[in-house]
């Protein structure tokens, strides 16, 4: 499989250009992320991607930082904050299991569709939970495994990503079950505030936890 940040500067472009394919599940839980926010607030994204969710949170809080591995995503953020004169987001290309940061004491840390594609997902937890306040929120977003009455296109797509992977056309993909993140979760220091699938039936898992 060929190296994560590789693949994802490669479908950087066309992955900006990609319509949210549940808009409503998606400002569903963007809205419930607001709620734990304050304009206080100075809150890292890692996997921002090209910037689209930190773009929109930006007038609730003080400051983001967004960070992804992808270089090429960070560009497309940068240029899309400017196009929109928002000057409260900084974009930074950065691993999510990187230790040679100085941690920063952050209110809030937001992990939006990526923990199920990071290898090591327990360090990356562990790594999130050292650049949070005590009391600060990690609040994620992440496809789970797929269960009964998943759609015909989702069960079609785990057949055929190994195929996919191997010719560089997908990217590393973990799916576990929603108990077993939450798990991972408490298990990095947390204590679960609130999880749920939205909208219900739906294959990934919101979750709210707050920092022991």
């Amino acid at each position: 499989m060929q190296d994560a940040a590789v693949f994802w500067d490669k479908i950087s472009e066309k992955y900006a250009k990609t319509p949210i394919s549940n808009e409503e599940a998606y400002l569903y839980t963007l809205n419930k992320t607001r709620g734990y926010l304050t304009s206080n607030d100075h809150i890292l994204e890692v996997g921002c991607g090209t910037g689209s969710t930190a773009l929109l949170l930006a007038e609730n809080v003080r400051q983001i930082t967004a960070s992804d591995l992808s270089g090429k995503m960070i560009e497309i953020g940068r240029s899309k904050a400017r196009a929109e004169g928002i000057s409260n987001v900084e974009f930074l290309q950065e691993d999510v299991l990187d230790n040679s940061f100085n941690p920063e004491p952050y209110d809030a840390v937001l992990a939006h569709n990526v923990l199920h594609l990071i290898e090591d997902t327990p360090a990356a937890i562990i790594t999130i939970s050292r650049r949070l306040k005590p009391g600060g929120y990690f609040i994620s977003k992440t496809v789970c495994k797929f269960g009964a009455g998943t759609p015909l296109k989702w069960r079609l797509m785990k057949i055929i990503l190994p195929v996919m992977q191997f010719f560089g056309k997908a990217p590393y993909v973990n799916f576990m079950e929603a108990e077993n993140w939450e798990n991972l979760i408490r298990e990095g220091g947390f204590e679960i505030i609130e999880s749920g699938n939205y909208p219900k039936g739906h294959m990934s898992r919101y979750i709210v936890a707050r920092k022991l």
